[in-house]
């Protein structure tokens, strides 16, 4: 099971919609796919209709270690994509964590319950420096940080993401190294000339830079976005064209190149996704990680 955290210590850069759409469009490529929701405001666990509902989620967890699939996993209305529900409304785990001998470890070592039933765990975190962000870090095998183009973002990214990875370089001594991590610039308008200038500024910034790389894809501006996130749909189902007159790409395509950049072992799964007419994803399926 590959384990992917979203992370930025800097909110509102679009951690919830990359998960909900990377965790839809792997879905429909026919893997199995869960989502974790760490944040306190629990966006993602909205994002998608759910054809089942757990009775607990992530304090459940991480409180007192249930892993128990049929009273933590909640079933999305997308065949093969399940969800670990935020209802730490109270913010009680931070603390909780905190004081815990094993709390920066304590997703890790939970994780043995999960990988037998899924190809792919995404974890959207708040957009804050926490405990539960440093957890879901060392949970990792592969870290994502969306970056807005924007110059503050670029030194938000510095000041607060990239000294958090320094902050946890010492659980190499208990064998545990950081997660690559893979900069993700988003929200790129397509005739915005300063919004290329920030692009080219940042992949020069961390050219060559042990553990960080800029991802060669990117993330336009277009109304397909939060369209899709009315509708409670994954973005390349409501965009698997391009429209005419539009330079940017159409979502499906974006969305394909961003999978096959992270995950090139599902690349000749990712090239059968076409969109809404996809039979993989329209498919039904059972929860916790079956399909039917």
């Amino acid at each position: 099971m590959q384990v992917v955290s979203i992370v930025s210590t800097k909110g509102g850069v679009g951690k919830t919609t990359t998960a909900a759409n990377l965790g839809g469009f792997v879905a429909d490529a026919g893997l199995r796919v869960l989502l974790v929701d760490l944040d306190v405001q629990p966006t993602l666990s909205s994002y998608f209709t759910l054809d089942r509902r757990a009775p607990g989620g992530i304090y459940e967890l991480l409180a007192f270690n249930d892993q128990r699939d049929e009273q933590l996993v909640s079933c999305t209305a997308i065949a093969g994509l399940d969800l670990v529900l935020s209802n730490d409304d109270k913010g009680q785990l931070n603390t909780l964590l905190l004081h815990a001998p094993d709390g920066r470890l304590r997703l890790r070592n939970l994780l043995p319950a999960f990988a037998p039933h899924y190809d792919l765990m995404l974890i959207d975190t708040q957009g804050a420096r926490s405990v539960l962000l440093e957890m879901a870090v060392l949970a990792s095998n592969l870290t994502i940080s969306p970056v807005t183009p924007e110059i503050l973002a670029a030194r938000e990214l510095r000041r607060g993401t990239l000294q958090l990875f320094e902050d946890i370089r010492p659980y190499r001594h208990l064998g545990i190294d950081p997660p690559p991590l893979h900069l993700l610039i988003n929200r790129v308008h397509p005739v915005s000339s300063n919004a290329h200038l920030i692009q080219q500024t940042l992949r020069q910034m961390f050219q060559g830079q042990t553990g960080v790389r800029v991802l060669a894809t990117d993330v336009p501006a277009i109304e397909a976005y939060p369209r899709a996130a009315t509708r409670g749909l994954p973005v390349h189902r409501v965009e698997y064209r391009q429209p005419v007159g539009r330079n940017a790409p159409a979502a499906l395509e974006t969305m394909r190149a961003l999978a096959g950049e992270l995950f090139p072992q599902w690349q000749e799964l990712f090239a059968q996704v076409t969109g809404r007419a996809d039979a993989r994803g329209m498919a039904g399926s059972d929860c916790h990680g079956k399909r039917a």
